[in-house]
Formats: C-alpha cells, structure tokens, sequence
C-alpha cells in the first residue's frame, strides 16, 4: 500500500539490522517496544516473555550497565536509578511501611538524613538516629521494630569508618537488613555484600562513573532483594534513562584502573597535610592517625579518593582555601578525573543545626577534596599556594 511521504518518513529505517553486531551496548533511546500482535502481548503480561514493554520498567542498556555493576559489587543482581538520593528513596520505601523503625547513623550525608528524618516520618516511619559509639556496638542499637539499619563507611566528609561485619553480623542476628552506602570506597576498595551486608548503595554519579557527566545511582544485592525494591522503583519512576546508561556502563569499564591513581594520589595529598602546620587536622582512613586506620585495613583494599581536613574549626580560613585553589575546582560532588573541593558546611551539611554537626563531626573550618586524576605535585602546589596561615 502506498503511503505519503510524512508517513513513510516516521516509519521507515528504523528498529535493529541484521548483521550489526555491536562491539558495545548501543543507546536503546526508545521509551516503548513494539509487539507483533495481542498473543505476545499477552505473553509478556502473563510472564512468558522476555520481550520489553516500556523504558520505565526495563530497557537493554540499562539491563547492561546494572549486570556490570552486580559483577564488580559481587552480588546476585542490581539496580540502576536516575540518581543516588532516588536509590536511596527506592531502598527505603520498598523496605520500610508506617509502624517500622529505621537505625540511621547520626554521621550520614545529609539529603538521606532529611529524607529519614522529614519524609518517611510523614509515611509513619520512626527514625533513630545513633552516634559512632553507638554503632559501634550495634546489637545494642537494634529493637523489635527495627527493620532497616542504614549506615556509611567511609563516611561523608569526616572518612570515619565503621566496622561492617560487626554491623552485619547484629543486623542478621536481629533480622533486620543492613544497607551501607559504599560510594566513598567504591567497589574497588571495599566489598560489604562480602562483609556480611544485605544491600548496597551508590550515587553511580561519582567513581562509578567517573566522569563528572551522568547523574545516577545503584543498589546491589541479592535477587530477591532487589526483586523486591523493583516496584518502588518503577512507582516512584526513578529510573535512568539510556544514553545516562551507556555513559555509566563506559565509565565502569576503567573504575579499577581510575581508583588505583585516586588511591595513591590521595595518600600523597593526605600526607603532606599531616605534616603541614597550617593544617589542624586530616581525615584519611590511610593514615595512622585516623581513628579508625586499623578497622578500614581490615575491609579496605585501597583508602579512596577523598581526604578532609580541619582548619581549625575556623569557617573565614576554610573560605580563604575554598576561594584560593587554581587547579582544584570548587565543586560540590566528587569522585571524577577532576580535584573537587568543598565546603561541607555549604553543601553535604548544610542547613544542620550545630547539634547535628556535632554529632555527624563536622566542624565550619573543615575542607572536603575529592582528589581526581591530576599530577600529584600539581594538586600539592596548588593546596600549598592556597593554604592561608594558621
């Protein structure tokens, strides 16, 4: 049958060719999949069918990018949404509902302290919020209503670490699940689902990726688990979309390689702050002053990419480094090519009362540098220039 031009336009060229076999993944950019007739629509409605319906529920490239994510965590399966504080969201309605109890560490980045604190309190959700001490001997923080316990380690910005088995093996004890938010370690340094972990969580849009251009975050753990937070993801609509997708998957391809330089060039950074007297004090889980060196030798391969530092507590010098840096960028994020320096107080802790500084450990003067990929002695001489005098 004969059809006009605009029709022939729409209709023509398009779909998969035979003998293109990709090297890659390609951009499936497509928000809905064709069906031949009803039967194969019923088929797939009935779960008969491995065909695809529509982009929010699954699509090739994001199925992708979540089974390279599940090979470097170590998990069964994995998830992939459009941000990190949308997987958080997705893990913390699909697991919790009014009458439940969360246990949340009070050292915890600030958009999932508010989100616990203000919005699953709206769902009916009680939220307790305990200090490192506490977590540090956990069985003591769990009770019968406990359902979730939420933590970091490394933790954002002060690089405290937790000790995660001791964390695991409670939450186990006790059944509730444990979820730890390994963004700061990245896969590479540190495996909790090894440890013992029930669920894990990343903002993909930091080491994962690593590039600084895609907005992204994951969840990894066993397939039931995240077969149970796949309804909350498709409601709440936080998927990733596919190009953001691809992006993300590339990106993977080189986070081994990427995290070994964040490694040593971090250890170089944290060490010439230790010894510089301008600086009160550094935070680097690698170093031996850290409280918590011996607990991040036991689960951590590699230290990170991420030092902070204290400069006495005093906001006007901490604004003087921030406003000084040439080769670091003032950036609020982390984990790409590129050194980012920040100030938490203005960004991961801001809008906290002192009480809660206090008790995450943040101080006004502190500095966050997520340490990227430059030359060593670049980002030294930079950090050195801009240091304003104690």
């Amino acid at each position: 049958m004969a059809k006009h031009p605009e029709t022939d336009v729409i209709h023509r060229a398009e779909g998969a060719r035979a003998g293109a076999t990709p090297l890659t993944t390609p951009i499936y950019a497509t928000s809905t999949f064709i069906f031949a007739n009803a039967a194969e629509l019923e088929a797939y409605q009935e779960g008969r069918s491995e065909k695809y319906i529509y982009s929010r529920y699954a699509n090739p490239s994001v199925q992708s990018v979540e089974a390279k994510l599940a090979i470097v965590e170590g998990a069964e399966a994995a998830m992939v949404t459009s941000s990190g504080q949308a997987a958080t969201t997705t893990a913390l309605f699909g697991l919790l509902q009014a009458g439940d109890e969360v246990v949340c560490s009070a050292a915890i980045y600030g958009g999932t302290l508010h989100l616990i604190a203000d919005f699953l309190a709206r769902a009916g959700v009680t939220a307790r919020f305990v200090s490192l001490a506490e977590l540090a001997k956990p069985e003591s923080v769990l009770t019968k209503k406990t359902k979730v316990l939420w933590f970091e380690s490394p933790i954002n910005p002060t690089l405290r670490c937790v000790d995660i088995r001791r964390v695991a093996d409670a939450c186990r004890a006790h059944g509730v699940i444990s979820v730890i938010d390994n963004t700061f370690a990245s896969p590479i340094n540190q495996q909790p689902l090894g440890l013992g972990v029930d669920l894990v969580m990343h903002s993909a849009t930091k080491y994962l990726n690593g590039h600084s251009d895609v907005t992204a975050g994951a969840l990894a753990g066993s397939e039931a688990l995240i077969a149970r937070l796949q309804p909350a993801r498709k409601l709440f609509g936080g998927v990733l979309e596919p190009a953001s997708a691809y992006a993300l998957a590339r990106g993977m391809k080189t986070l081994a390689v990427r995290m070994a330089r964040h490694n040593e060039n971090a250890r170089r950074v944290a060490e010439w702050l230790s010894q510089d007297r301008r600086v009160s004090r550094v935070f680097y889980p690698g170093l031996a002053s850290h409280p918590d060196h011996e607990i991040a030798r036991r689960q951590m391969t590699g230290f990170g990419g991420m030092v902070c530092f204290d400069l006495d507590g005093r906001y006007d010098r901490a604004c003087a480094l921030y406003d000084g840096v040439q080769v670091v960028q003032r950036a609020a994020s982390l984990g790409g090519i590129e050194s980012l320096c920040s100030l938490p107080v203005l960004t991961s802790q801001y809008g906290l009362s002192d009480a809660q500084l206090d008790a995450a450990g943040v101080t006004r003067g502190m500095v966050r540098l997520s340490v990227g990929l430059e030359h060593p002695d670049d980002i030294i001489r930079d950090l050195d220039q801009a240091l304003p005098p104690s």
